[in-house]
């Protein structure tokens, strides 16, 4: 199988998110993978995208996310990118799931939920000029 890339750059709103979902979803089931890691993959990405518009950009509707997937016979890879304010990715660390937990905050379990369900997930922060977040899913 010869790589495949796809793209996707859509403007930063919450409506859009389905968009998003529908065309993570379709490049996956179309590249064979079962519905139940499309689905993992494509809850991911729709964490990773709502971080995306609602931290990064504000709910700022003028700005953009880029997604863009590459498949190859190894594994799926999806970067999203802003442009927006980035974050410290140190501060979500896993054992800090169950301090949130413990004072009953409600936010701050995106990037805990990405890493249960992505295989490798990276991030390269560069505020206000490019923040990519990178999740990777090896193919048996």
């Amino acid at each position: 199988m010869t790589s495949r890339k796809y793209t996707l750059k859509i403007p930063s709103q919450t409506d859009n998110l389905e968009i998003i979902r529908d065309f993570i979803f379709k490049i996956a089931e179309k590249n064979g993978l079962s519905g139940e890691i499309a689905g993992s993959i494509e809850l991911a990405v729709d964490e990773a995208c709502t971080n995306v518009i609602k931290h990064a950009y504000s709910f700022n509707e003028k700005e953009n996310v880029r997604i863009t997937v590459n498949v190859s016979s190894k594994r799926i890879t999806i970067s999203i990118v802003d442009h927006g304010s980035g974050f410290d990715p140190e501060s979500f660390k896993t054992n800090s799931i169950d301090k949130r937990i413990r004072e009953r905050e409600s936010s701050g379990y995106g990037i805990f939920l990405m890493q249960k369900l992505m295989d490798e997930v990276s991030f390269d922060i560069h505020p206000d000029q490019k923040n990519e977040v990178r999740l990777i899913k090896y193919l048996k």
